[in-house]
């Protein structure tokens, strides 16, 4: 049975959820609920293939709404502050003449559409309500004019509704008038708008700024759009249709186009080779709504008026990514306009020397939420034990965590930064059998090799613990009973997939097949990689064992499930709350709003293991925890295991902020299903405030694979030569925040040549240099004159930057930064020549006094700041420079920390050089294909069996007779042979079909061997890409 909701506001009709308001108030979209909208699974490892039975069961209702067409245009409702909507009773506003948005003939408009001069958020709206039809009443309005009567600061443009509701984001306006025509948005639309919000915005705001404010033009602009431009046109020619997301426009087009067009108006200027690109910017600019619109808004008067508004603006970060070089180029700086206020200010902060810092806070030990502190719980997703962590794992989750925990210790902000390995599971099980150990010995010895990596990346946690510990089961336990008790669980019997051969359940990760939407042949038991549907293992077509190859068979169990349906609306009201006051990052938006977008399913939250924390009910006892609803709740019982006051921080919403780092792949996990675990349990548990995800980290042109030799890996890092802080700078530049990255050794050759020793290690180097070779040691008296208070004003400018931009977790921008204060310095030393000035007279060496002066300060900033990116590059700095350590307190002024007469130490280069024949050697060494080492390898394993009596317990758990030691020697022969034919075949570039065939031999050989040694056959390499 199915019914259709019609909550009342004002008069109006809700036709989208509340979570879709709170997303228009933040510039990203959400499609509408409505009653025709297929609701098909999204969540669900496991379909139920009965009615739910044995707990307290809820009857889910599945409710439909309107849709804005269907309502007469009537407005949206709930949430109505949050969402960026009137209150009741807000005055209407006087009206104005009726104009028609697409051009036509208009009759009696029922909306109002407030416009200032020179908006160019305006453009897109107009536009969009022309492309829609959408009949609205136009009223200019000064840009400082309050026409929300709700807000704080001014708003335009806004769209007043009849009902008596606002909507005052421009990209949720344009998505209201196109869904009033019945145009729904899919997910990629919702995609570009997102990325538009997110990525262009600021992109095509630096670049106006470069052109309006300052005066450049031509390839100046043009550079910090570059990469924005090149995606377009990428995603363009890789879909090949006229549009972005299809073949009819959308209101993405609208919005991106929008956006574009007063930095693109000459269409000349676009780069030859982004044709796709500029077909589509040419065919937006000849639709009637986009002339129509740019006519009306970018007026002679409105150019000027939205320069005078850019003018009043704080300067957004003038630098960008220059395409790759044979040879390092030197980036010129784009100096923003100062004024005198601004410059003055530097100047007189300067002066208040290091006893204007607060005091470094030292926090109790352990770290316990202080009332009236800023309070700051910091998680990174817990790495699988069974695994050795690569580049990508690293900067995922552990390191982008420990940069932004190091930065909030500059800050005094009273800091917690936990993680551990997560150590429940198959995975654990099967590493055990394939490596002849108990799971709890494969726990030590991979949680041992965790620590041993992160210890080397000079990862900060307060405390690295692990899952498998008394307070996990307890908590876990815990929850689970208070859920129960609540009548948030269900029973259902489960069709799971078993492999005869091991033995065993398959978890959803140990199965790969053929994806029944897309057909990819690769696509796992959870999840399809291709298409990103999620996947009930059982629908796998053609579904196999990925440990033994075999197919398994559907058997069914009875499990637990959590009610997420019953769950549904506080996770809605919750979500509403979160994302209006914290920091989501746009895929973590995105990923979530396509899990909840059709409604929740149940979700099992048992498995029948061994290895896990048990279920303590009747009936079940023989099951364990499904590793995530278990896995999340170890952030709690590791906080636990380091203090015994763990719920001050897991118990406190009121005083605590939690920041959750991960990959996209764990998004939903930590944005839906631990928080309705946590919402159902009833405890007043700390939930996630703001959550950080990353996109993912390639290597070169594939992906990371242990088994093949490709890629580096945590391990192995540390034997490259390459210092841990030289790995730390170049994983945060390139880390992947608005899309996938990858790793390259020429790449990091240019960056640490180019940045680090040439930039930033350089300028360094130079002033401390000519503190000591020209003032003994000693800091010399400064005389600031006009041209070294503009440069404190560029300084502190860069410096505000930068807290503003790690506040909202924008890592890789807030180093750029970093770099952009270096570039400052040495152009500062190189225009005045302080080893020039210091051989003139009185007055020169006065000014080389001063600008070694600065520059060493400069250089003392610097190594603060650096501190959460390179931490021993930023101790060896303030040790060359004796920096107080009561200066490690970062605030938005730049104060002159080093006065005159202080005594710094001895100044050494920071970097080495990293040279080619270094490079393409390791480039060699992690490239794969490694065919000694293998057949080495196999020749050990054979002669390691052939000397035993017996092998490893087989999947049964008893102990399995060796085989002949002759066959199992000539076995492994054969196998290593094969091996170097199949890679003899593919490095000549043999046809697929042949190499398939060879392959399939070598396979079959493999599974020989493995029997001859009386244990399982391992798996093949992995063909996709591991993630966590």
């Amino acid at each position: 049975m199915r019914c259709v909701c019609e909550m009342r506001l004002m008069g109006g009709v809700c036709p989208v959820p509340m979570v879709t308001l709170v997303t228009m108030a933040i510039l990203a979209p959400f499609p509408g609920d409505h009653s025709n909208l297929a609701r098909t699974p999204l969540l669900g490892n496991h379909q139920p293939s009965g009615r739910f039975t044995t707990l307290p069961r809820c009857a889910a209702v599945h409710c439909g709404a309107r849709s804005p067409a269907a309502a007469g245009g009537r407005g949206r409702r709930r949430g109505a502050r949050a969402a960026g909507l009137q209150a009741p009773g807000a005055p209407a506003r006087p009206g104005g003449p009726v104009a028609s948005a697409g051009g036509g003939e208009c009759g009696r408009a029922r909306m109002r559409l407030y416009l200032s001069e020179g908006s160019a958020q305006g453009l897109k709206v107009l536009a969009a309500a022309g492309a829609s039809g959408a009949r609205v009443r136009l009223e200019r309005v000064p840009p400082d004019g309050r026409v929300v009567p709700f807000l704080t600061h001014p708003r335009v443009p806004a769209l007043h509704l009849d009902s008596g509701t606002f909507l005052f984001s421009p990209n949720a306006i344009c998505q209201y008038f196109f869904l009033l025509a019945g145009k729904e948005p899919n997910d990629l639309t919702n995609q570009w708008l997102e990325w538009e919000a997110t990525e262009l915005q600021p992109a095509v705001s630096t670049a106006l700024y470069c052109h309006l404010v300052q005066g450049k033009k031509g390839g100046e602009v043009l550079g910090a759009i570059r990469k924005t431009l090149t995606y377009i046109d990428q995603s363009l020619t890789s879909k090949a249709t006229p549009y972005l997301a299809g073949e009819a426009e959308s209101v993405a087009d609208i919005v991106l186009w929008a956006t574009l067009f007063p930095v693109l108006r000459d269409e000349s200027c676009l780069p030859d080779e982004l044709q796709a690109l500029r077909s589509w910017f040419q065919t937006m600019n000849l639709s009637e709504p986009c002339r129509s619109a740019a006519v009306s808004v970018l007026t002679p008067k409105g150019a000027q008026a939205f320069k005078v508004y850019l003018q009043k603006q704080l300067g957004p970060s003038l630098h960008w990514e220059k395409p790759a070089a044979n040879e390092p180029e030197e980036e010129e700086l784009a100096e923003r306009s100062l004024s005198e206020e601004e410059i003055a200010a530097a100047a007189e902060a300067w002066a208040r020397g290091p006893a204007a810092l607060p005091e470094r806070w030292q926090p109790p030990s352990p770290v316990l939420p202080v009332e009236g502190r800023r309070n700051v719980l910091i998680t990174s997703a817990l790495p699988y034990v069974n695994n050795v962590p690569h580049l990508g794992n690293i900067i995922g989750c552990v390191l982008s965590a420990d940069v932004f925990a190091r930065y909030c210790r500059l800050r005094n902000w009273n800091t917690l930064y936990v993680c551990g390995t997560d150590e429940y599971g198959t995975a654990t099980e099967t590493k055990a059998l394939e490596e002849g150990l108990t799971p709890q010995q494969i726990c030590d010895k991979y949680n041992a090799i965790h620590a041993q990596i992160y210890r080397w990346f000079d990862i900060s946690f307060d405390y690295f613990g692990r899952t498998t510990t008394a307070h996990q089961t307890t908590i876990a336990q815990d929850i689970f009973q208070r859920l129960l008790e609540r009548d948030m669980l269900l029973t259902d019997t489960v069709d799971q997939l078993r492999c005869e051969r091991c033995q065993r359940f398959l978890a959803d990760r140990f199965v790969e097949g053929t994806c029944p939407f897309c057909n990819y042949e690769e696509a796992r038991g959870d999840q399809c990689d291709k298409c990103g549907k999620l996947i009930n293992a059982v629908e796998l077509k053609k579904p196999q064992c990925k440990v033994c190859k075999d197919s398994p068979v559907v058997k069914s169990s009875q499990h637990l499930f959590l009610d997420l349906p019953k769950l549904e609306g506080r996770l809605e009201k919750w979500l509403e709350q979160s994302w209006a006051t914290g920091d989501w990052t746009a895929n973590s938006r995105f990923i979530t709003r396509s899990w909840i977008r059709d409604g929740l399913k149940p979700r099992c939250i048992t498995r029948d293991l061994k290895w896990g924390t048990p279920v303590p009910l009747d009936g079940f006892r023989d099951k364990v925890f499904y590793v995530w609803f278990d896995a999340p709740i170890g952030y709690l019982s590791i906080t636990a295991n380091y203090t015994d006051q763990w719920e001050r921080w897991w118990k406190n919403p009121q005083q605590v902020q939690l920041y959750n780092f991960m990959a996209k792949d764990n998004v939903p996990f930590h944005s839906v299903i631990f928080p309705c675990s946590l919402l159902g349990a009833e405890d007043n548990y700390t939930l996630v405030n703001h959550l950080v995800a990353t996109e993912y980290l390639n290597y070169e042109d594939g992906k990371f694979s242990k088994s093949r030799g490709v890629g580096v890996f945590g391990d192995m890092a540390q034997d490259t030569g390459i210092p841990a802080d030289i790995w730390r700078f170049y994983l945060l530049f390139l880390r992947p925040e608005g899309q996938d990255s990858a790793f390259s050794w020429t790449d990091l050759l240019l960056k640490n040549n180019s940045e680090l020793l040439n930039n930033l290690g350089n300028f360094v180097n130079r002033a401390g240099m000519f503190v000591c070779k020209f003032f003994g040691g000693r800091v010399p008296p400064m005389e600031l004159g006009a041209d070294d208070r503009r440069l404190l004003a560029h300084v502190t400018l860069e410096l505000r930057q930068y807290n503003q931009l790690l506040e909202k977790v924008r890592i890789r921008d807030a180093l750029r930064c970093i770099l952009s204060i270096s570039r400052y310095g040495n152009q500062y030393i190189q225009v005045n020549e302080p080893w020039k000035r210091i051989k003139g007279h009185d007055a020169d060496r006065t000014r080389a006094g001063t600008v070694t002066g600065v520059a060493v300060n400069i250089a003392a900033l610097i190594s603060v700041m650096l501190q959460p990116y390179m931490p021993c590059i930023s101790a060896t700095i303030q040790r060359q420079l004796c920096v107080p350590q009561a200066c490690n307190v970062l605030t938005d002024t730049f104060l002159c920390l080093l006065p005159p007469g202080h005594q710094i130490g001895t100044v050494n280069p920071l970097f080495q050089k990293l040279e080619n024949e270094q490079i393409e050697a390791l480039r060699k060494r992690f490239g794969g294909g490694q065919p000694e080492d293998s057949t080495l390898e196999l020749q050990a394993q054979a002669a390691r069996m052939a000397s035993a009596d017996v092998t490893p317990p087989g999947p049964g758990g008893g102990a399995v007779l060796a085989g002949d030691p002759q066959k199992v020697k000539e076995l492994a022969e054969e196998v290593a042979k094969q091996a170097d034919h199949v890679r003899q075949l593919k490095a000549s570039k043999a046809e697929k079909g042949q190499i398939d065939s060879e392959v399939a031999k070598l396979l079959e050989l493999k599974k020989q061997l493995a029997l001859a040694e009386g244990k399982t056959p391992e798996p093949p390499a992995p063909k996709g890409k591991k993630r966590k």
